[in-house]
């Protein structure tokens, strides 16, 4: 059996700036494909205006925080997640594994 890939997932928000509904999901997929960067991005449900992306455990992320950096002056990165396996990004709480055990 093929062993999964870990994923660690950050939330990005901004006081200043809704980050949903102005291409911010597009314009990192496009920024990441151009740098050979894995990495997933979705608007958040459970939270307003903000989107959560992640990246292959152990990824230095340096390249995207400066990305969001020049895109709005007040950005915030958190790590939400490290090492999730098949990670959802839309809602934390569907990432919690004992929810799915088999």
């Amino acid at each position: 059996m093929a062993e999964l890939i870990e994923w660690d997932m950050y939330e990005v928000s901004s006081e200043k700036h809704p980050l949903t509904g102005n291409m911010v999901r597009g314009r990192l997929r496009k920024f990441c494909l151009g740098r050979s960067i894995n990495v997933l991005v979705e608007n958040t449900q459970d939270k307003e205006a903000r989107i959560r992306f992640a990246v292959i455990s152990g990824t230095d992320i340096s390249l995207i925080k400066e990305f969001f950096k020049n895109l709005f002056n007040d950005v915030l990165i958190k790590r939400v997640f490290e090492k999730i396996k098949n990670p959802i990004l839309a809602k934390i709480k569907c990432n919690i594994e004992e929810r799915y055990t088999i």
